[in-house]
């Protein structure tokens, strides 16, 4: 059925629109203002508050159609790097609290289940929407229910094995299962490798033809095998395309394969959604469209990777509104890297599909021979790290922490185990903020610590983070370093670099009456806390870890000794992390004294500021304070 040419309303149609339902009447014309508008409320909104742009105005016409077409949320809707879902948020019943989004108690610029029916699983790391989606259409099928399940993927996360097995896994079970692959040639940063390259491949009709003329005339001349392989080919409503296209790979995984089609126009895309939707065929389907990240925002569709996430900007100049406080962390270990390269010729550099934001794009530039961008296969990037470690270079993986959880098993069995110098640079450890739950990297030291031969360390600013870095390089083993998002302490960076003796700490503040052990940018705070005790008659020590494996047993235990009591302080889980660690030791030397540990409890976080949840978590100064109060009562 044709979508009707109806005069577009005057009103602001997105004002209309509380479900999917308001939008299944619309003609094409309406549907197209909506997404103008759709695009108008997010980069209005991102520029405000932050969040990621380019991504969301890359599959505004993509979601349209697919509630459009689709009975969702009877129909699930599973998006993968859940960071496109913005114009689905705005549609689906929270329009009038998307000025909240990434707020602290707003909603999140993630999908999450408990927003929303329409929001089918929490997801904000990539390349999991295919295997949710077969669970879910495997389910839907042993309870008869005739519903569809439809996934989201962006070319990006094909590059994650997870996303290959999904796949694989989907042609031999042959359920009725419908993906959809968002090709914008981009996850985060530009694609790379060979499945990126062949999915982004484009021939033109002159050179198809002549490469279809050549391929039948070389089957011909191989007698009844050519010919049947013609017979095989020419089944295919398009067997050309299907043949020498992405649909070459998705057949052959059993998928039927649709497409390329345009992602931008909605007439398109309706009609062939309705078609896959009302097609007779059973089994997986792909339908391959084609998007442009950052479509109608020229900054975004200029750099694209600049506008994928990011903080509140000026709309009209698209530039970054200006930053206060000192250099960030992540600057800090982008400049010291290169520092290090220059001076050792083993040292490189591995990101999965992050070098902007893990700190590499100057190491990229200045050591391209050196330089590893993996696509998004965090697995891949430790095994291959342990390789070039084999043959004697110094790998260093850039990853966020929250990511490193998607590479435990090759940590400690590809790394670990063989006790090869890889270092682990962990890049927003510790809560976030406005991401929220999904990127808060608050499990690393927990699950970190208990692996053998493994070295970790956290800074106290990003003086000590140069020295850790450069200490991690010359150790002959495995390391990992955990650092914070955001600005370090503005202090000034040592001109030449030192090795740190592993497991040495230092004592910052001698007292007798409190041990406070904090970790890393717990660090600054705990001083603080200790001069607002000093006013209140207690005389507390302070001891910076610098090392959370191995401890320094000698210096903790005689200051623990002296003092009667510990407060232990991390921007981590309490369950296994560096407190966990303290109280260990403390008990295997046979240290009977009153220990309170500080940090997160055993759940997962909602988005907020840095400082708001520090607060809450009772891990900010006035926090500290309190802890401390309460352990002398013991």
């Amino acid at each position: 059925m044709a979508l009707k040419e109806n005069p577009v309303p005057g009103s602001n149609l997105l004002d209309s629109i509380d479900s999917p339902d308001d939008l299944r009447g619309f003609n094409l014309r309406e549907l197209e203002q909506l997404a103008e508008e759709l695009r108008e409320k997010i980069i209005s909104t991102v520029a405000k508050n932050g969040g990621h742009l380019a991504p969301c105005l890359g599959v505004v016409e993509l979601t349209l159609a697919l509630h459009y077409v689709f009975k969702t949320p009877k129909d699930k809707l599973v998006w993968d790097v859940g960071h496109q879902c913005y114009a689905h948020k705005l549609i689906t019943g929270r329009r009038e609290k998307f000025h909240t989004l990434r707020q602290y108690q707003g909603i999140s610029g993630f999908p999450k289940r408990s927003e929303s029916e329409y929001d089918v699983v929490e997801t904000g790391h990539s390349s999991t929407s295919i295997s949710y989606s077969l669970g879910l259409a495997a389910a839907k099928e042993l309870q008869d229910d005739e519903s569809k399940v439809i996934a989201v993927i962006g070319d990006g996360s094909m590059t994650a094995g997870m996303a290959f097995e999904a796949l694989n896994h989907a042609g031999d079970l042959h359920k009725d299962l419908i993906v959809i692959l968002n090709d914008n040639e981009m996850s985060i940063s530009p694609n790379v490798g060979a499945m990126s390259s062949f999915l982004s491949r484009k021939l033109n009709s002159k050179s198809m033809r002549s490469l279809k003329d050549h391929v039948e005339d070389g089957l011909k001349s191989m007698s009844s095998v050519g010919e049947n392989i013609l017979s095989v080919l020419r089944k295919s409503e398009d067997s050309l395309k299907a043949f020498f296209t992405p649909g070459m790979l998705f057949e052959a995984l059993k998928f039927k394969y649709i497409g390329p089609i345009p992602g931008h126009d909605l007439e398109d895309l309706i009609t062939t959604l309705r078609n896959v939707r009302d097609t007779d065929h059973r089994g997986p389907v792909l339908v391959h469209v084609l998007t442009t990240k950052g479509k109608g925002y020229g900054p975004a569709e200029k750099n694209p990777g600049d506008y994928h996430g990011l903080g509140p900007f000026t709309i009209e100049t698209g530039k970054p509104l200006p930053a206060s406080g000192s250099i960030s962390y992540t600057a800090t270990f982008g400049k010291t890297i290169c520092s290090l390269a220059e001076q050792d010729k083993r040292v490189c550099g591995i990101t999965a599909a992050m070098p902007a934001g893990t700190g590499l794009t100057e190491f990229s530039q200045r050591f391209p021979d050196r330089f590893f961008d993996v696509g998004i296969a965090e697995q891949h990037a430790v095994t291959f790290a342990a390789g070039l470690a084999m043959d004697g270079l110094r790998p260093v993986v850039t990853v966020y922490s929250s990511f490193m959880q998607r590479a435990l098993d090759q940590v400690i069995h590809d790394v670990c185990l063989p006790d090869l110098p890889v270092t682990f640079a962990l890049d927003r450890a510790g809560v976030v903020g406005d991401d929220g739950s999904t990127h808060h990297g608050v499990f690393d030291l927990s699950f970190l610590r208990f692996i053998p031969n493994l070295t970790v360390m956290a800074p106290k600013d990003e003086n000590e983070l140069q020295h850790m870095l450069y200490t991690s390089i010359n150790n002959d083993g495995p390391c990992a370093i955990r650092y914070p998002r955001g600005n370090g302490e503005d202090v000034l960076l040592d001109p030449e670099f030192k090795l740190l003796p592993i497991g040495q700490g230092e004592l910052l503040r001698e007292g007798k009456d409190l041990l406070l052990l904090p970790v890393g940018n717990r660090v600054y705070p705990a001083l603080e806390a200790a001069e607002g005790l000093a006013k209140l008659g207690i005389d507390a020590a302070v001891i910076n870890p610098r090392f959370i494996k191995p401890l320094d047993n000698e210096l903790i235990c005689d200051w623990a000794s002296t003092c009667g009591r510990v407060l232990t302080v991390e921007d981590n889980v309490k369950k296994g992390g560096f407190g966990s660690a303290v109280l260990q030791m403390l008990h295997e030397m046979h240290l009977l004294i009153p220990v309170r540990t500080l940090g997160y409890g055993n759940k997962f976080i909602d988005q907020a500021p840095q400082q708001i949840l520090w607060k809450d978590a009772g891990i900010d100064v006035a926090g500290i304070i309190k802890g401390a109060l309460e352990v002398m009562k013991q």
